[in-house]
């Protein structure tokens, strides 16, 4: 699952990338990675982890990961193919949710592209320039089924154009597919458009290191979390550069750096826990002396397909999982433990699997 990071120039996006793939690097149980250039692969952090490593002395910890990819900056016209207009708009289609940085700090060093700060106008210009590629990849689609959806034969045909007509009605008011009102038989429909505007967002609102702490006071936030709300939007709160800063710091470092500012933890590992919620992840843990490891799955996924994850055989042999809370585990003091005071659960190929299950599962070859 990717993220693409994307912004205006100028507006802390490439800072914050940095602080990302530095973050990834200083993990010490999974080490970042280049896959291709500006996509790098981050540790979703995770306390749970560390406190079951240490009830079970484990020798190895693998945390869930998801993938971050900065986008080239943007500018008005991208969907005409201004700037790097093209190259943005191909690698967001390939993204499954947008991390949008927005500019909420004044720097007269730092040029803005638009000559002012103004992160609502900011917002709307990225948006806008997505929803203009999708009126034409929707006006595409048209083309393509007119013929059949006039002769009347195919119904299903018929049934698109029609769907197509009020999605772009919708689009030309300069609203996202996100807020369309789908009903449930035009749902696969929009699914084969892979439209840009139809991708969840979090506004990452980037602030000055001298507003750190103290962002209810910093009017762009304001307008962001404003917006935010609006469009039911998530909003994460950080200073790039600080955090660029941070992960280059040891761990000890960066308790204090965060302590004197009050902050429990960084902006960065907000941004990528709230990320990885985002794109409907969840974790379920397994638990040993041998490793303690996080696997991601999708929110909604049965205990067989999530024992598929650790190996297929799992999945095609599931006999039961035996499932106990992680908090649980920890008063239980491990599993022998946790059986003992009747807190495992046996659970069936019809459970559905919840973010924290400890498990062990049982399977037949």
């Amino acid at each position: 699952m990717k993220l693409g990071v994307v912004g205006l120039p100028n507006v802390g996006k490439s800072t914050l990338f940095n602080a990302i793939t530095h973050a990834g690097a200083e993990m010490a149980n999974y080490p970042f990675c280049t896959i291709e250039p500006n996509v790098g692969v981050v540790a979703v952090p995770d306390e749970r982890l560390d406190k079951l490593a240490a009830l079970y002395s484990s020798k190895k910890v693998t945390p869930a990961v998801i993938e971050f990819v900065d986008i080239a900056g943007l500018v008005k016209g991208a969907s005409r193919g201004e700037g790097l207009g093209n190259k943005f708009l191909s690698h967001i289609r390939e993204v499954d949710a947008i991390v949008h940085v927005v500019r909420c700090f004044e720097d007269e060093n730092i040029t803005h592209v638009e000559s002012t700060v103004d992160p609502v106008r900011d917002i709307e210009t990225i948006n806008l320039e997505l929803i203009l590629a999708d009126i034409e990849a929707v006006e595409k689609r048209k083309d393509r089924i007119r013929n059949a959806a006039r002769g009347g034969s195919d119904k299903g045909a018929a049934a698109e154009f029609a769907f197509l007509e009020k999605l772009q009605a919708h689009l030309e008011e300069e609203k996202p597919a996100s807020s369309y009102p789908l009903t449930e038989d035009e749902e696969p429909m929009m699914d084969n458009l892979f439209l840009l505007s139809s991708k969840p967002v979090i506004y990452c609102a980037n602030i000055a290191e001298s507003d750190m702490g103290k962002e209810q006071e910093n009017p762009y936030v304001q307008q962001v979390k404003a917006y935010a709300a609006k469009h039911n939007a998530e909003i994460i709160v950080v200073c790039a550069k600080t955090e660029e800063e941070l992960s280059e710091m040891d761990e000890e470092d960066r308790e204090m750096f965060l302590q004197d500012f009050g902050l429990k933890e960084s902006g960065l590992s907000k941004l990528i826990k709230a990320s990885y919620s985002l794109l409907g992840l969840i974790s379920y843990l397994t638990a040993g002396e041998k490793e303690t490891r996080a696997w991601t799955i999708k929110k909604g996924t049965k205990a067989p397909q999530a024992a598929g994850k650790i190996h297929s055989d799992f999945e095609k042999g599931f006999i039961r999982a035996e499932v106990v809370e992680w908090e649980t585990l920890l008063e239980c003091g491990g599993l022998a433990g946790a059986r003992e005071k009747g807190k495992v659960r046996s659970e069936g190929k019809d459970y559905v699997m919840k973010d924290g299950d400890v498990v062990l599962f049982r399977f037949n070859v």
